[in-house]
């Protein structure tokens, strides 16, 4: 499928240019060739017939003299008809017309044959009781479609798709560049500078366009270090909670102290989610791993059930993936009841898939994309209660967008939830 402003609007230009072709072709045939041909027939048909009649009311010996004359004058060659069988005549340009035109004046229907040579046409008729035959040249009194005007209008079409083209290009290219900035930008990064020239509107374009990523990439740096500043300031005073907690361990209820403690474990997980979210901003360095052996280990130390297949020799960012395959195996062991968690892999030529199935509850339809966000939690099946701080998903969406992959979540039709990652070639 076509997808580029480019290539749409080049398509649709080139047909566009075709069809006024082939209309103005077919305009200039039916008005201008065909009745040219018609008459040019119709001349040539009226000549051979005429001859023919001059030819049979002419006294024997004056014939030869007449027919010297057709052929030097006219290239016409008329006699007597011998009575062999000649081949139909071979094809060209605008025969069915001369034949007829031939027919229409003999009052028979005439079909032209062949002579010695291929490009000769022989006709045989009947005038004034006499069988007679008259052969011509096809090359010289066959019409010819009008090369020029066929060529004026191939000419006119090539220059003005050509022009169009170009134009589009000038605008397209722009865009493009833009477009590929913006996918930068998208990811944390810091694109060059767009030219900030062209026309007006371009200009102005790619002007608000390099503010906006400047902009974009002060605000990444500025939520990077508001976390790295929370971080730090709640786990000096935690820590210090937390060894008071352990010195006060028995003057107090250890049921109450272990709550406690609970709680600050908690708080701890939650500021390492914020952490971990701030920080993946950057795509990781992609190596060549073999995918189905890195999945192999990968399930095997999560308790999760996944089927070697072949190799599959893709370059990843080794961490990131881990990161995300191992949010997404945390969720689907504490939503997906008491069965393991399911690691499947489809590998093609240019991407590979790898989905992570449970079969808990699911997820509502209208909550799929939710749950992606940050801090955002379910309230039914997958409650606060159950754990979980919301960054998980909005954790692996982040890892994936930043590393140019894609993560889908589906129901199951027979339960369960389907955590699709596409890792694109």
């Amino acid at each position: 499928m076509i997808r580029s402003l480019f290539a749409r609007t080049a398509l649709i230009l080139a047909a566009v240019f075709l069809l006024f072709q082939a209309t103005a072709t077919l305009v200039v045939y039916r008005t201008v060739v065909k009745p040219v041909a018609e008459r040019s027939a119709d001349d040539l048909a009226g000549l051979i017939v005429l001859s023919g009649q001059t030819w049979v009311e002419l006294p024997p010996e004056v014939r030869p003299a007449f027919e010297r004359e057709l052929a030097e004058r006219h290239g016409l060659r008329l006699q007597a008809a011998t009575g062999s069988l000649r081949p139909p005549a071979a094809k060209f340009p605008f025969k069915g017309e001369i034949e007829r035109a031939l027919s229409k004046r003999l009052g028979t229907h005439i079909l032209l044959e062949g002579g010695e040579q291929s490009r000769t046409a022989w006709v045989v008729m009947a005038i004034g009781g006499r069988q007679l035959q008259a052969g011509f040249f096809p090359d010289r009194y066959a019409m010819r479609p009008p090369l020029a005007a066929v060529t004026l209008l191939s000419i006119g079409t090539f220059l003005v798709l050509f022009t169009a083209l170009f134009l589009v290009r000038r605008i397209t290219v722009p865009l493009a560049r833009a477009s590929r900035a913006a996918g930068v930008v998208g990811k944390g990064g810091m694109p060059e500078p767009l030219p900030e020239t062209g026309p007006q509107e371009l200009a102005d374009l790619a002007r608000r366009f390099n503010q906006m990523a400047r902009e974009v990439r002060e605000l990444l740096e500025n939520r990077t270090t508001l976390l790295g500043g929370i971080s730090h300031d709640l786990r000096t005073p935690l820590t210090r909670l937390q060894l008071k907690l352990e010195l006060l361990q028995t003057k107090f209820d250890p049921a109450k102290l272990s709550s406690m403690e609970k709680d600050l474990a908690e708080m701890n997980a939650m500021i390492g989610g914020y952490l971990e979210l701030a920080r993946s901003t950057q795509p990781e360095m992609a190596q060549e791993i073999d995918l189905d052996e890195f999945l192999q280990k990968f399930a095997e130390r999560h308790g999760a059930h996944y089927r070697a297949g072949e190799a599959c020799r893709v370059r990843v960012g080794r961490g990131a993936l881990a990161r995300i395959l191992d949010n997404l195996l945390q969720n689907a062991l504490r939503y997906g009841g008491e069965r393991r968690p399911e690691l499947h892999l489809k590998c093609g030529v240019k991407q590979a898939e790898i989905s992570v199935l449970d079969y808990g509850p699911g997820i509502p339809e209208s909550e799929l994309d939710k749950v992606l966000r940050p801090f955002y939690r379910l309230e039914a099946s997958r409650a606060a209660a159950t754990g979980g701080t919301g960054l998980g998903l909005a954790i692996v969406k982040q890892l994936a967008e930043i590393n140019g992959w894609e993560i889908r979540l589906a129901n199951r039709a027979e339960g369960g939830l389907e955590a699709r990652l596409i890792l694109a070639g």
